[in-house]
C-alpha cells in the first residue's frame, strides 16, 4: 500500500516546491497532488505546472482544479480558461485533474453546471476527478450529497472520487457501500484524504477547523486516540481498495518516517 500512497504538497514560491519535489524524488515518491488554493491559484498555479511539466516529468500528479479559486472576471471567462486548462491536459498526459466546485461555490458555477457544458464539447474527451463528503448529511445538515455526485457522474466525464477526511468510519462505510452497490459506479477509482495525527495538527485544527471536514473531540482530545482511529481508517481504506492521499505536511525524513510508520504497523 505504501507504494501506492498519494501526497499533497504544499508550499508558497517555487523555491518551496522545487524543494518539496526534490525531497519526493529522493525518497521515491512518485504520485503528488497539488492543491488549488491558499496563494496556490491562477497565474501561480498555471506556472506551477508548466514548471513541473518541465523540470520533473516523472511525477504522477494530479491538479486540483477549484472553480471557485480560478474563477475570473465572468463565468464564460472562467469557463474558457477551463476549456483551455483541459485541452492541455489532454495534450500533456503526466497529469490528471480532480475538478472541484471550491469551499465557497460560484453561483451557476460549480462542477455539476460546469460539467454539463463540458460534456457538449464534442471533441474534449477528459476523465476527471470529483470530490465526495460523506459527513455533510448527519454532520452539516447536507443531504443532497449523492444527488449530486449521481448529476456529476451521469456526464460521462467522472472517472474518480475523491473522499473527504472525516472521523466517522460508519458513515464513510455507508457512503462506500452506497457507491458499490450502483453498478454503474464499479469502475471508478477511489481516493481517500488521510491526515497524520500531530499535537501540533490538532491545536492548528482547534484554532481554525477545516470548512466541512469533521474530527471528533474524542480525537481532538486525545493524541493516542487519534493515532487508533487513524489505523482504523487505513485498515479500512486497504480493505475497500481507496488509495490514501496525505493531506499533512511530510517533507522531513521524521514526518515521512511517521507517515509510513503507521502502514507498517498495520501488517
Amino acid at each position: 500500500m505504501i507504494s501506492n500512497l498519494r501526497f499533497e504538497l504544499s508550499f508558497k514560491n517555487i523555491s518551496q516546491l522545487e524543494n518539496k519535489l526534490n525531497f519526493c524524488r529522493f525518497n521515491k515518491i512518485k504520485n503528488i497532488n497539488i492543491p488549488c488554493k491558499g496563494v496556490i491559484k491562477r497565474d501561480f498555479f498555471n506556472t506551477t505546472i508548466k514548471y513541473i511539466s518541465k523540470n520533473y516529468q516523472e511525477f504522477n500528479v494530479t491538479y486540483h482544479y477549484s472553480l471557485y479559486h480560478q474563477f475570473s472576471q465572468n463565468k464564460e471567462k472562467s469557463y474558457q480558461n477551463l476549456l483551455d486548462f483541459l485541452k492541455n491536459s489532454y495534450a500533456n498526459k503526466n497529469y490528471e485533474i480532480l475538478l472541484l466546485s471550491g469551499s465557497n461555490k460560484k453561483k451557476n458555477f460549480e462542477a455539476i453546471n460546469v460539467l454539463s457544458k463540458i460534456k457538449e464539447e464534442k471533441i474534449l474527451k477528459v476523465k476527471l476527478g470529483t470530490a465526495y463528503n460523506p459527513y455533510l448529511k448527519k454532520y452539516y445538515e447536507d443531504t443532497s450529497e449523492r444527488e449530486r455526485f449521481d448529476r456529476k457522474f451521469s456526464s460521462g466525464l467522472i472517472n474518480s472520487i475523491w473522499f473527504q477526511y472525516g472521523t466517522d468510519i460508519k458513515v464513510l462505510q455507508n457512503e462506500v457501500n452506497y457507491i458499490k452497490k450502483v453498478g454503474k459506479y464499479k469502475n471508478l477509482n477511489l481516493f481517500g484524504s488521510l491526515l497524520i495525527p500531530s499535537k501540533q495538527f490538532i491545536a492548528r485544527f482547534k484554532f481554525r477547523p477545516w470548512k466541512g471536514v469533521y474530527i471528533s473531540e474524542k480525537c481532538l482530545g486525545s493524541l493516542n486516540d487519534f493515532y487508533d482511529f487513524t489505523s482504523d481508517l487505513i485498515s479500512f481504506y486497504k480493505k475497500n481498495n481507496i488509495t490514501p492521499l496525505i493531506e499533512t505536511d511530510f517533507a522531513s525524513s521524521e514526518k515521512l518516517q511517521s507517515v509510513y510508520s503507521f502502514f507498517r504497523n498495520m501488517n
